[in-house]
């Protein structure tokens, strides 16, 4: 297999590489998209699978609405629209004519959902009112990458309807605190959780809390949002219900979403300079078994005893016998280490003699002798649940390390100019710094603390004039 670029001079080709050699995902003919390949559908399947059981868990119900949005319902929400255009695909022609109106492809659903959900309220018994899709999304990016940025990509979005504010606080709120959890629990990863900046709310937006993971180049990566979107998209798609005494009301409204971007986040923060590395819990294959042998003779017995192991632990573990007769032991090892198997089993006719196999562990590249009688379902679970928690500590470790606190110009920017990570600097709550500051040194507010942090006499670091709140900063993807 070629050589991947390394990670710690060429981070970017390092990312492309991995995505190319690991069989995730290949450019497509038209420019800004890519292929799925099986490999990267798995792992979205996986994502999809585990994520779809936490937004049921939330009383949210799967629907589908169409991938074109007339014109004269897309437009109705002012700010909203305004936030998009520049990034519509717009459909002027259909069956050989003109259109009487343009389509816009959908770079997000709020606007055809609330022109159903105007149909669907129409009491206080019909809210809450919970709605989420699996779809593919069209947005006319100029830079792409991969994962990161596409065209075309897929997601999901929740959308939920709510009589009160504080309900739809509540959805907000349970919405972050899914992704967080699954990115902890099933991608192994931690994230910082708030609330953006208004100048970087979702368009149309009462406000949108935000989840934030770091890469080991330093940069952020947006994970998860979640956006209360107040009462003006009820008022623009003229969503409203009787309450319980009769009266009309417009109700609150939520959206929250998650995207394929996500498989992006799992290689830059858990990667390293051979490729992937998979939480078991995501990886489509966790465990691979790589015969060892050099005669026919010798080949008779391993490859008898692999498959014998491999009926043993099938069912229960995610596992593969690579025999591959024209590739040697050292391709299949780069390979699957590119491939972020977490943990490769390997038997020759010395293992055979012993009664043993040698385990390799993805996470930490450790190698241990196990007895084949010891070799069972129950210590490969523990194995791998060992593994998914290395892979968490490892990622919690790294964030810890790269996240700083700062209250100077010159400490804020010889981090950001450094090994990067997140920056709390205090804020004096303008757009006017914040876009300063982008100007200056790349660093965008990521997001704003959960909890107060105090910035009692504290000037901001770049204006001088008084902060009036922590902003955690960072360059982002």
């Amino acid at each position: 297999m070629p050589r991947l670029a390394s990670q710690a001079t060429d981070f970017p080709q390092w990312y492309l590489d991995v995505i190319e050699q690991a069989g995730l995902a290949e450019h497509a003919d038209v420019k800004g998209c890519i292929i799925l390949k099986p490999y990267g559908c798995a792992l979205w399947e996986a994502i999809q699978k585990d994520l779809d059981q936490r937004i049921k868990k939330l009383g949210v119900q799967n629907a589908y609405f169409p991938l074109f949005i007339p014109e004269s319902v897309i437009a109705k929400e002012k700010e909203h629209i305004e936030g998009f255009a520049p990034q519509c695909a717009v459909v002027t022609h259909g069956g050989g004519k003109e259109l009487n109106e343009k389509l816009y492809v959908r770079p997000t659903s709020e606007t055809i959902i609330y022109t159903t959900f105007a149909r669907w309220v129409r009491s206080y018994r019909d809210l809450p009112l919970k709605i989420n899709q699996w779809a593919n999304i069209v947005r006319w990016e100029m830079r792409t990458r991969a994962f990161l940025r596409t065209l075309e990509f897929l997601w999901q979005e929740g959308h939920t309807c709510h009589a009160t504010k504080d309900d739809a606080d509540a959805m907000v709120r349970a919405a972050l605190d899914m992704y967080a959890a699954h990115d902890r629990e099933f991608l192994a990863f931690p994230v910082m959780k708030g609330k953006k900046p208004d100048h970087e709310k979702f368009a149309g937006a009462l406000y949108t809390l935000t989840t934030e993971a770091l890469a080991k180049d330093g940069k952020a990566i947006q994970a998860g949002t979640s956006h209360n979107l107040g009462q003006g998209f009820s008022e623009a798609y003229d969503v409203s219900f009787l309450d319980a005494e009769g009266k009309k009301q417009r109700p609150w409204m939520t959206s929250w979403g998650l995207s394929w971007r996500i498989i992006g986040t799992v290689i830059v923060v858990h990667g390293d300079e051979k490729g992937l590395r998979l939480p078991p819990t995501l990886a489509p294959i966790q465990a691979v078994i790589v015969p060892i042998y050099k005669t026919d003779g010798e080949e008779t017995a391993v490859l008898e005893e692999c498959h014998t192991l491999e009926k043993n632990l099938a069912g229960s573990i995610r596992v593969t016998v690579d025999d591959r007769e024209e590739k040697s032991p050292g391709f299949k090892f780069n390979e699957w280490e590119v491939k972020g198997v977490p943990v490769r089993i390997e038997l020759g006719p010395k293992d055979l003699e012993k009664k043993q196999a040698m385990l390799a562990r993805r996470d930490t590249g450790a190698k241990e002798a196990m007895p084949m009688d010891q070799l069972t379902v129950t210590a490969m679970q523990k194995l791998l649940e060992d593994i998914q928690q290395t892979l968490l500590s490892q990622a919690e470790d790294f964030m810890r390390s790269h996240t700083h606190t700062v209250e100077t110009r010159d400490q804020f920017t010889k981090i950001i100019d450094g090994d990067g990570g997140f920056v709390w600097a205090p804020w004096d709550g303008s757009i006017e710094t914040a876009e300063h500051i982008k100007d200056e040194t790349k660093a965008t507010i990521r997001l704003l603390p959960e909890e107060e942090m105090s910035v009692q006499g504290k000037p901001d670091p770049f204006s001088g004039k008084p902060a009036t709140t922590m902003a955690l900063y960072a360059k982002a993807y």
